[in-house]
């Protein structure tokens, strides 16, 4: 831990956003401090990359990356520029005064005049035999057609959720695979009904009701699922390649107590055009703030965006 009695910057995160925000912040001499967390069952630092294996749509890669590469060498750049880095995590911060105080998991005190808040968002799964290991393990199940949907190609699959994220999901998804299947909970969705309309006319789409999965087959790979009428409780099997659970996905912020504007969605709310939150001196990057793209890239982008508005605020 840094013997300084006030940091000028911390950033609380690591994965694209906060490694971004850590290089710039170093090149502009702020001397930031990265609180790289804690490692958790469903999060350990380097964020939910580190659960992906082919990152294909990075650029700068044109062979392709793993997520856990692309993380020990954002990690490696951010060190080359003299970051420091902490492997603990942000247990609370007190916004009320200035310096702001953070208080870490591991009971240290740190005292900044800044903060960039970039803990990501975990996504929800459902909770079954199976899921999360496969999930892990890259062996079919995900939480992002976008970033895994590449694997589905001329597969069988099957998308989770009746709302908005699920049929972006399914449509992005049938333009690969061979069979999409929406497994949805009730006899109707919640999607809007342009994104509803586009996935029940497509040709590829199939929608399951009143189906629930509670187990997902499989040892190394995704084999199938075994779904559950919700009315019947009568059990099946269906034969998949691969599994995508898009019920949606839960910001990082429990430790920041309310303390911070957020949207209706639970992200921070930021100023338009801005990194900057409700409270000064205090911005938010990535997918803590982002309920709509969640792309590694522009995790990175809004990393930027809040270095420099931090750099331009200490100014002042």
């Amino acid at each position: 831990m840094s013997n300084r009695d006030i940091e000028t910057l911390v950033i609380c995160g690591s994965g694209p956003a906060a490694w971004t925000a850590a290089i710039y912040a170093a090149r502009a001499s702020l001397a930031p401090m990265v609180l790289e967390g804690d490692p958790e069952p469903d999060m350990i630092p380097g964020g939910q990359l580190m659960f992906t294996t082919e990152v294909e749509n990075f650029p700068g890669f044109p062979d392709g990356i793993t997520g856990v590469e692309l993380m020990d060498r954002m990690r490696a750049q951010a060190l080359r520029f003299g970051v420091r880095v902490e492997s603990t995590s942000a247990a609370s911060v007190d916004f009320e005064n200035k310096p702001f105080v953070v208080q870490t998991t591991d009971g240290r005190t740190i005292k900044t005049r800044s903060l960039i808040v970039a803990t990501g968002a975990r996504p929800k799964w459902l909770g079954v035999p199976n899921e999360e290991r496969l999930a892990r393990s890259g062996g079919g199940v995900s939480a992002c057609a976008t970033c895994d949907g590449w694997a589905a190609r001329d597969r069988r699959v099957a998308v989770v959720g009746g709302g908005d994220t699920a049929m972006t999901e399914a449509l992005h998804l049938a333009h690969l695979a061979s069979e999409v299947f929406v497994l949805c909970r009730q006899d109707r969705l919640k999607a809007s009904r342009i994104l509803a309309d586009r996935a029940m006319s497509h040709d590829k789409i199939r929608f399951l009701w009143n189906t629930q999965v509670v187990e997902v087959l499989g040892e190394k790979t995704v084999e199938g699922v075994v779904l559950e009428h919700t009315v019947t409780k009568e059990r099946s099997r269906l034969p998949i390649d691969m599994l995508f659970v898009a019920i949606g996905h839960k910001p990082n912020t429990d430790f920041l107590n309310s303390q911070l504007r957020l949207d209706a969605q639970g992200y921070i709310w930021t100023e338009p055009g801005s990194t900057q939150t409700s409270v000064p001196g205090v911005f938010a990057a990535g997918d803590v703030m982002d309920p709509k793209y969640r792309q590694a890239i522009t995790a990175a982008a809004t990393g930027c965006m809040a270095a420099l508005d931090a750099e331009a605020w200490l100014a002042r």
